[in-house]
């Protein structure tokens, strides 16, 4: 898989939120990347995953199967954990969810239904169904965020075992959950640049800085529809990415 002149922004005329990221990746490679919150991996991770498409350049080779966990899990969905798994099985042709749901032990999660998940156990359910379907890119964001120490423990291992089968693992993380597997490659988002190199925590200086050069522009846009359309819209949005919640009118 190979990353070739990628950039990315997300509207004309805005800020390069990637400049010209060059990457090769192979079968087998565990990926920790690190950046300041706003310096752009997020976006780099659905760049990779093909949820996003480049600015310019080009993204070759990436495997067929893709297994991707974002950082928040869309939990605005009309399921309960196991309707869900179910679902992103039949997605997936038959994929087979119930040994993860056993190995990330959620069977007290299986009835709950996604809107009263903790972010933990939500996070949970975005990892069953990133794994079910054996990819050979994996992308995880955060994935150690909220996570139990029992699954936080078995995690690395997880990761491993997809790099040993020949899968590529990314993972955007701040925790250095991945850090201790052997061969580990480190990249950084540094002022939208792809790096790589030893793993390093950000300077002051750095943090300081990063999010006024990287950051995009925020707007607020109230939308007003039917009551019945509210959870599937809210679900769509934070799926593609933005921040939705429902404002309660008073008055």
């Amino acid at each position: 898989m190979r990353l070739s002149k990628v950039t990315f922004r997300y509207r004309r005329r805005e800020p390069l939120i990637i400049r010209s990221a060059d990457a090769r990746l192979s079968p087998g490679d565990v990926i920790e990347l690190t950046g300041v919150n706003g310096a752009g991996k997020s976006t780099l991770l659905r760049l990779l995953a093909g949820l996003a498409r480049p600015t310019t350049g080009t993204i070759s080779g990436r495997p067929p199967v893709v297994g991707f966990a974002p950082d928040r899990f869309p939990v605005g969905q009309p399921f309960t954990v196991t309707a869900y798994l179910r679902h992103m099985s039949r997605v997936r042709g038959g994929a087979r969810w119930e040994p993860w749901a056993e190995r990330l032990t959620m069977g007290h999660l299986l009835t709950v239904p996604l809107g009263e998940l903790s972010k933990g156990s939500a996070h949970k359910v975005g990892l069953a169904q990133a794994l079910m379907a054996d990819p050979g890119l994996l992308i995880l964001d955060e994935p150690f965020a909220g996570l139990d120490a029992d699954t936080r423990e078995v995690l690395p291992s997880i990761a491993a075992e997809v790099a040993a089968g020949g899968g590529i693992v990314i993972a955007s993380d701040h925790q250095g959950g991945l850090r201790a597997l052997p061969a580990v490659r480190h990249w950084s988002v540094v002022d939208g640049h792809l790096k790589e190199g030893t793993a390093v925590e950000p300077t002051a200086e750095v943090a300081d800085r990063a999010p006024a050069v990287a950051a995009v522009p925020q707007v607020t846009v109230a939308v007003t529809l039917p009551v019945g359309e509210l959870q599937p819209f809210l679900a769509r949005m934070r799926g593609e990415g933005y921040q939705a919640r429902e404002i309660e009118e008073t008055g």
